[in-house]
């Protein structure tokens, strides 16, 4: 019987055409639409695999498919999916964890620098034809060499920050994570600190954790309140490790310089969010895998572990090792 795989993502002609040599492929454009939550909803019974993200595996859309053996996630973050649910199903679930690190740690770098030095803020005033006079104090940025660089999630990405803040711009490198990392403290001359350490010492706090349990609302009011004026707040994890109305406060009252942001509690951002009316944010729209090359690298990586799963070999990147024991 030849395999079937439903994509909820485009890929590019040669990643289509190795998967069409293997399997029988269903594309649904728009799964998030209604038509293409019923074409979705249709292709399932006969799906021995998924591939494509930012889509919501639940249940009820589950039941519907009794032949699925793998879902391959173009994506670092695995949310969207109930992780135990899918293990006890037998299901296995795959993601791309290696090949954006570099891509989103530029993303990260790229922010601390815009927001340091007001980047946006002062293109749009040259744009708008308010530079008219040599700029003063109102108008200064921050420097970011030799500044503290505090990361809170020292995973891939973690470590792909520290590495330019240290080789690149000479910064001292803080670190909270799970525990102690002595080869990242070797590395990067980094320290340990806990998190109300690292949040009251760093000039510039960036996020790296993947969004859990554990992690949802990891920095509110409180933390907030223990950072300085002069600290910069970096986000390229996920929206709700934060809770975004504490920092909209933060930021409008000054108990905080800046923020720089590509994840938000609700995506894509809100018009009417205040976030867009304070000249101290770097808003991007979640890109911080979004390069041309790196969108592919991933896609390849999803083909890779799907085409794994339905040869009946453990896929490199296996989410649940549990259910590979279970099938």
């Amino acid at each position: 019987m030849n395999k079937h795989v439903v994509l909820y993502k485009k890929l590019s002609a040669p990643l289509m055409e190795r998967l069409q040599a293997h399997a029988e492929v269903t594309l649904i454009d728009d799964p998030k639409t209604q038509e293409g939550l019923a074409r979705l909803r249709d292709a399932l019974p006969q799906a021995d695999g998924l591939l494509g993200a930012s889509l919501k595996l639940d249940a009820p859309l589950l039941d519907l498919a009794p032949r699925l053996k793998v879902v391959s996630s173009v994506s670092v973050g695995v949310d969207n999916y109930d992780i135990d649910d899918l293990t006890r199903r037998g299901i296995l679930l795959t993601n791309t964890p290696d090949v954006l690190t570099e891509t989103t740690a530029d993303t990260g770098f790229a922010l601390i620098m815009a927001t340091a030095r007001r980047v946006v803020e002062l293109a749009t005033m040259v744009r708008n034809g308010q530079w008219t006079q040599n700029i003063g104090p109102t108008h200064f940025g921050s420097d970011v060499h030799g500044k503290t660089l505090g990361i809170v999630g020292m995973g891939r990405i973690g470590e792909a920050v520290a590495q330019r803040g240290h080789f690149g711009f000479g910064m001292p490198v803080l670190y909270h994570s799970h525990s102690p990392k002595p080869a990242v403290e070797a590395r990067f001359n980094a320290q340990y600190r806990s998190l109300d350490a690292l949040l009251q010492e760093a000039d510039f706090v960036c996020l790296t954790v993947p969004l859990t349990a554990e992690t949802e609302g990891l920095i509110g009011a409180e933390q907030f309140a223990r950072m300085r004026p002069e600290t910069i707040f970096i986000n390229i994890a996920r929206g709700k490790v934060v809770d975004e109305q504490a920092m909209i406060h933060a930021l409008q009252t000054g108990q905080i310089r800046a923020a720089g942001l590509d994840v938000f509690e609700r995506e894509p951002l809100q018009a009417d969010s205040p976030l867009l009316q304070l000249d101290n944010v770097v808003a991007t729209p979640h890109m911080g895998s979004a390069t041309h090359e790196t969108r592919e690298a991933m896609a390849r990586c999803a083909v890779d572990n799907l085409l794994a799963a339905l040869a009946g070999e453990r896929p490199k990147d296996l989410v649940n090792p549990s259910a590979w024991k279970n099938t």
